[in-house]
Parts: structure tokens; C-alpha cells; sequence
């Protein structure tokens, strides 16, 4: 655990420094140090995104490094031979907080030896819909699972680095992030969509990166409430505020004045307006003074010391990436006991994605492995099980693929979605707006005078919009993903499975991607099914382990699948307005009555499990804190195989003075067992996650009444529980 800053003796330090600084140097920390025009040329032709972190207030006169960010949701995108470890999501369907803050810290090492001492890799966006492009770079749908990861990850990278949270706040489409105004009551956004945050913020996370969305009619970069009131007032954040890359700042001076300190990764909004903001007395030299301030402070925290490039990729941080990918699968059938893989000598592995490479999205958060350092799922297969005769198919005829099926003695089909189907997504038209207010260069205005910039805006903003289209053109393919609103496989996917599963009744499936998959149209036809997610580089040897029964499966699904999209919220990738509520997930399926087809928390083991005895007591409260209480559960592995188990607590709210879901996760814990042992559990439960928001009284608020906590194995299961009676009253803020 990292140690507590001085923050007396560190804020002493940063004040110093401040002292020490013109006003022009001030100015030149509040954006990143890198030219507008030579920075777009940089990405759009030398894939600068990946090749050296992006600086911002760096002072040579002063001696001051400066802060230097690099991206990497599954690993720092830097070419070099980083870890790609599996995407954000599929640790989130391990629901291991401990081996995600060894990842944290892993990523935050790897990121030091490239020079970089910021790291943007933890993504808390709460997933609404799982048809969002991004769905693989956070963890999930539920704010106390999210919030739990994302925390681990942040205490893990800033033992090394600065962590920074992003995209504050309700980014969760991706092809209208640039336009789309979120309206959410202040009792969605506090319940909901900011305790993520907070987690993050508490575990020690200095930066926070502004959306580009609006929420409730105030664009996230410039907005008030959501950076200086909530983010910086309530919470005591120390750090700083920084703008999503190029297009996250509208205006200079109200940004400013919201709470932004830092616009990246170019000279632009910030640099063109607040100088003659400042000298006309319109902007304070205070309010440049705390922004700086708080960089300061936050470089001030950053450890010393030498990061060799040996840990890229070094055997440790392989090893993690191969336990992160194995926790992550979840099996979601296993009809007879197909799984694992016994007492076979051949076996069909068949599909697109059998023996592709296939890490996830091509756009900010790609990873650039060591060549030939990923193994597939055919390739894994190989490696761990040489004495098994492995027959190849594509899988692009599926009569032939079937036939081969047919001669082994049991298939595996290898399928999902890729780049092509989800990732991030640019509207070059969304873009020009924002172009009109960078700083345009003299001999631009020289050649086309003031009237007629517009058109040249919207044409760089068609190069920026480029810059992912290069990247993709780069590895042989065409510029196709943004969000999903097809959630089941391609047609020829699935008329694969159901040739494959006809052939031969010992057929699993194993499905790659970020988001939801519908597999109403053929799960009931095969035995076998797993998530494999987007596993990084070690995905297939842990895919292998699994299979072959070296390691139980241990993945609990991090959002609801349903079995049609209509249970689903309203989702338009390129809406203007929508309405966020407090229905989503495993929330909205039981107030609709629908039962999902893989439930929140859901996921299949080679062993079984028991919970017994819950017990639950007050925890001591320390001065100031909102008080919490501890649920005991005794679990015993009552299989024959060492397993590991995911203890989930629901809260069961008395729910008669106010709407509140039926069901919401408040805790969760995991532990691996033994075949035959025990061991009891404890999970610690703030006072906060069994109240409400009262936006009247601006607190979270308890019911008067019972409450149920239950312990159970997903969002659907009956459990066990044990009954809780509270006076109401406030709990905090």
C-alpha cells in the first residue's frame, strides 16, 4: 500500500516553485507544450500517439520536469515491448482487486521506463449500455464493482506514477461524444454515475480527465458543478483537472473558472484566450495560480528512481497478464460436463478469430505487443498441449468447417468481434465547431482571411477524424467501428456455430469481444460456452489452462446480458440529448420483470461452492467517517478441484418511501479455495451504499426500516441473507 503523502512538506515544495514562475510561464503550464498544427501533423503521419508520452508544463529555466502522459487502458500504447495485458472489462469479470492493483502498479512501472509519469489508463465510465464502443475499456455496469477495480488500479500505478481517472462524467457513447447532452437528476448522477470516481479519487488518483460530452446543458470541460463543486469541493480533490485530448475545451476563460487546469495535449483554446483573459483583468492571477498549483503539487508526489526498459514485458508482468486473462473467462455453459477438455486425443478448432490476433479497439487505447509475443487461442492450445492432434479450419465454409467437426472427437469454434465491430469513433462534422476556436496560424489567416476558415476547419477536422483510419489502414484493414446497435454475432458466425454444434455434440464456443454478445439464436445448441474477452497477449495460454482443466474458471460476468436488445435502455450513437435514469443493468431487468440471459455476477466453476453462516456487525466508526458494517460468510469449496469463488452482498431496501432498485450490489470479495476447505469471508459495507440520494436535503439519506443483505453467486440468485433494521437519517454527503 502506498504510504500517505506529506502533503504539509509537498505543498510547501509546490508553493516555491509557484513563487519562481513568470506569469508567462504560468500561462504555458495550463496546455501541453506540443505546437497545434505540428502536433495533428505528428499523429496523422508519424502515429506520434505511439511513440513518446505527451508533455505539458515543463520549465526548463526552472528545473521543473513537467508531466508526461501516456494512455493504456490493457497496457501503455507505446511501441517498445509494453505488456498488453486483457482489456479492462475482462479483468472486471475477474472481480480481483487484488491482482488489479498488481496490474496498476505493473502498468504504472512499464509507463516510467518509456519517460512518461502520467498515466490515463483507468477508465470508470459506468456501462449503461453494452452496446458502447468502448465498452472494453471499463470494467462494467455496477458503480461499486467499477468503483472497487478502478480504485485498485489507482493505488497500484501511483506507486510509481500519477493515476488519472477518466472521462468525467456519463461518457458512454462513443459516436456522439462530441455533441450529446446527458440530462441525469442529481440523485442518478450521485447513486450512480460519480461513486466510481470517488473511489478513485479516495484510493489517490491526482488527475481527472473531463469528458467531451455536456451533462444536464453544460459541456463537461467547463461545467461547475461537476469539476469545482462536487469533484474538487465535496470530494477534496488535491489534484487536477486535465481536457480528453484535442477536442475537450469550448471555451477558455469558463473552463477556467469551472475547475479545468490543464487543456492536452496541444497549444489551443487556453493559449488563445486566456493571456488577454488575464491582462484585461477578466480571469484572476489567482485562479492561474491554483491550477498551477495543483500540477505542482501532483509532480511533487511522483517517486524517484530508474525505470529500466527491462520491465517491459518482463516475465513477472507476463505472468500477471496470464493470471489476469485465465481470471477473467467466464463459462456460461457447460451442459454434461463438456468442459474441461478430457480424455480426447483430437479436436477441431475452428473460426475467424482461432488464430488472429486480436486485442481489441485500434484507436487511442492500442497496444503495440512485441511482435509474435501474442499467443493465440490455436497457438496456446499448441503450446500446452502438444500430444493433441489440433485441426484448423478458418471456419469460412462451414460445411467444410462441420465435416472437420465431424472427424474429431470434439470442436472448438472460436468467434466474437473485433476492431471492426466496436471501438472509439470519430464524426469529422461533430469536430468543427471546437476547430473554429484553435488558434488558426498567422499564415493561414494571411492566406484565406477570417471569413473563410470554416471550410479549412472542417477539413483538418476530416484529418484528425483520419488519424484512427491511418492507424487501421496501417495493419491491412478499413475504418469501421463506434458503437453497436446489432449486439448479436454476424450472420456467418452464427450459421458457423450451428453447423459446428450439428456436426459433433461435444462443441464449445468461445467468444471474443468488449461488449454484449445475443446468443439467443444458438447457446441452447452447444454444451460449452466462455467469454474470452479481449484477452491480451497471454489470452491464449490462459484460454488453454482452462480448457484442458489446469485452472477452474473463475470469470462473474461485469454486466447483464439480455435476451433480446428491447430490455436494453434507448440507445442512438449519434443522439443529441438523452435522459440517464436510475434503471440500467441488472436494475432495469428486474423492475421490467425480464430475467437475463447471463446475469450481473454470473459465471460457471469446474468446482461448487457453499455459503454458510452469515453474520453481520458494526465496524468500528472513526471520527468523521459515515460508518460502516461488516457481513461475515463462511464459504467452503464442496468440490474436488482448488476453485476460486466470488462472494457477492446485495442490498434488499425496505422500498416504501422511496424507488429504489429491487436489488444493487454493496460488497463483493473473492478467495480461492482448496477442494474440501473453508475459509470465512468478510466483506466491509460503507453505511452509503444502503442509502439514497435526497437531492432536497443534497445527502445521502438510510430508510427507516429493514434491510436485507444477501449473500449470493449473481444479481438473479436467491442467496442467503441476513436483516438489518436502521433508523433513518443522514450519512453523508
Amino acid at each position: 500500500m502506498p504510504t500517505c503523502p506529506d502533503w504539509s512538506r509537498l505543498e510547501t515544495q509546490a508553493r516555491t516553485q509557484l513563487q519562481r514562475l513568470s506569469l508567462g510561464e504560468k500561462l504555458a503550464m495550463l496546455d501541453g507544450d506540443t505546437p497545434f498544427w505540428g502536433g495533428l501533423a505528428a499523429i496523422a503521419f508519424h502515429d506520434a500517439a505511439h511513440r513518446r508520452p505527451w508533455p505539458a508544463g515543463v520549465v526548463e529555466r526552472l528545473g521543473i520536469d513537467g508531466l508526461h502522459f501516456v494512455d493504456g487502458p490493457r497496457g501503455v500504447v507505446l511501441e517498445g515491448g509494453a505488456t498488453t495485458f486483457p482489456a479492462p472489462i475482462g479483468r472486471g469479470a475477474s472481480w480481483d482487486v487484488d491482482l488489479e492493483e498488481r496490474i496498476g502498479e505493473a502498468m504504472g512501472a512499464e509507463a516510467r521506463s518509456f519517460g512518461a509519469n502520467l498515466f490515463g489508463g483507468i477508465c470508470v465510465n459506468l456501462l449503461r449500455h453494452p452496446g458502447w464502443g468502448r465498452a472494453q475499456e471499463t470494467y462494467g455496469e455496477d458503480p461499486v464493482h467499477v468503483g472497487a477495480m478502478g480504485a485498485a488500479a489507482t493505488r497500484g500505478v501511483r506507486r510509481h506514477a500519477i493515476a488519472c481517472l477518466k472521462h468525467f462524467a456519463l461518457n458512454s457513447i462513443d459516436s456522439a461524444r462530441f455533441r450529446v447532452d446527458v440530462s441525469a437528476g442529481e440523485r442518478v448522477l450521485q447513486e450512480l454515475y460519480l461513486p466510481q470516481f470517488r473511489d478513485g479519487v479516495e484510493a489517490g488518483a491526482l488527475a481527472v480527465m473531463s469528458a467531451y460530452n455536456s451533462v444536464n446543458g453544460a459541456w463537461c470541460g467547463q461545467h461547475p458543478h461537476l469539476l469545482r463543486e462536487i469533484l474538487k469541493d465535496r470530494w477534496g480533490f488535491r489534484g487536477f483537472v486535465l481536457t480528453d485530448f484535442i477536442f475537450g475545451l469550448r471555451d477558455g476563460v469558463a473552463a477556467l473558472q469551472a475547475g479545468q487546469d490543464l487543456e492536452m495535449p496541444f497549444r489551443m483554446i487556453f493559449a488563445a484566450t486566456l493571456p488577454e483573459a488575464v491582462a484585461a483583468g477578466r480571469v484572476p492571477e489567482t485562479l492561474i495560480d491554483a491550477a498551477v498549483l495543483r500540477m505542482l503539487l501532483a509532480q511533487a508526489t511522483i517517486p524517484t528512481g530508474a525505470y529500466p526498459v527491462t520491465l517491459r514485458g518482463c516475465r513477472a508482468h507476463r505472468q500477471l497478464a496470464r493470471a489476469a486473462a485465465a481470471g477473467s473467462i467466464v463459462l456460461l455453459r457447460n451442459d454434461g460436463d463438456v468442459l474441461p477438455l478430457k480424455g480426447i486425443a483430437s479436436l477441431a478448432v475452428i473460426g475467424p478469430l482461432a488464430d488472429t490476433v486480436n486485442l481489441g479497439d485500434r484507436g487511442s487505447s492500442d497496444t503495440r505487443p512485441t511482435p509474435g509475443s501474442v499467443l493465440t487461442p490455436l497457438a496456446g492450445l499448441r503450446a500446452a498441449a502438444p500430444e493433441l492432434c489440433l485441426h484448423h479450419d478458418h471456419g469460412g465454409d462451414p460445411a467444410r468447417a462441420a465435416a472437420l467437426a465431424a472427424r474429431s472427437e470434439a470442436a472448438l469454434v472460436v468467434v466474437g468481434l473485433d476492431w471492426r465491430h466496436e471501438g472509439e469513433h470519430i464524426h469529422p462534422g461533430d469536430l468543427a465547431p471546437i476547430l473554429r476556436q484553435a488558434p488558426p496560424p498567422a499564415w493561414l489567416l494571411r492566406l484565406c482571411g477570417r471569413r473563410r476558415l470554416l471550410p479549412i476547419w472542417t477539413a483538418v477536422a476530416a484529418m484528425v477524424a483520419g488519424v484512427t483510419r491511418f492507424g487501421t489502414a496501417r495493419a491491412g484493414g478499413s475504418f469501421a467501428s463506434g458503437d453497436r446497435t446489432v449486439l448479436e454475432l454476424p450472420p456467418a458466425q452464427e450459421a458457423l456455430i450451428l453447423a459446428v454444434a450439428a456436426a459433433n455434440p461435444r462443441t464449445v464456443v468461445v467468444l471474443m469481444g468488449g461488449g454484449a454478445i445475443l446468443c439467443e439464436a444458438w447457446r441452447q445448441r452447444v454444451p460449452g460456452l466462455l467469454l474470452l474477452w479481449y484477452p491480451g497477449e497471454q489470452g491464449g495460454a490462459a484460454l488453454a489452462d482452462v480448457l484442458l482443466g489446469r485452472i477452474s474458471p473463475s470469470g462473474r460476468m461485469p454486466f447483464s446480458v439480455p435476451t433480446e436488445a428491447g430490455h436494453l435502455p434507448p440507445f442512438d450513437p449519434r443522439a443529441r440529448h438523452i435522459t440517464y435514469d436510475l434503471w440500467h443493468g441488472y436494475r432495469r431487468l428486474a423492475r421490467s420483470k425480464q430475467p437475463a440471459a447471463f446475469p450481473f455476477g454470473f459465471g460457471l466453476s469446474y468446482s461448487c461452492f457453499s455459503h454458510t453462516d452469515p453474520e453481520l456487525a458494526w465496524l468500528p466508526t472513526p471520527a468523521g467517517d459515515e460508518g460502516a458494517v461488516e457481513l461475515a460468510v463462511t464459504v467452503t469449496n464442496t468440490g474436488t478441484v482448488e476453485a476460486a469463488e466470488v462472494v457477492q452482498v446485495y442490498l434488499e431496501p425496505p422500498g416504501e418511501a422511496v424507488e429504489r432498485p429491487r436489488r444493487t450490489l454493496v460488497g463483493f470479495a473473492r478467495v480461492c479455495l482448496a477442494a474440501d476447505a473453508s475459509r470465512r469471508v468478510a466483506v466491509e459495507i460503507p453505511l452509503r451504499r444502503l442509502a439514497w440520494f435526497d437531492q432536497g436535503r443534497d445527502a445521502f439519506m438510510l430508510e427507516s426500516g429493514r434491510h436485507r443483505l444477501l449473500v449470493a453467486r449473481h444479481a438473479e440468485d436467491g442467496g442467503i441473507g441476513v436483516d438489518l433494521d436502521l433508523v433513518g437519517g443522514v450519512v453523508g454527503r
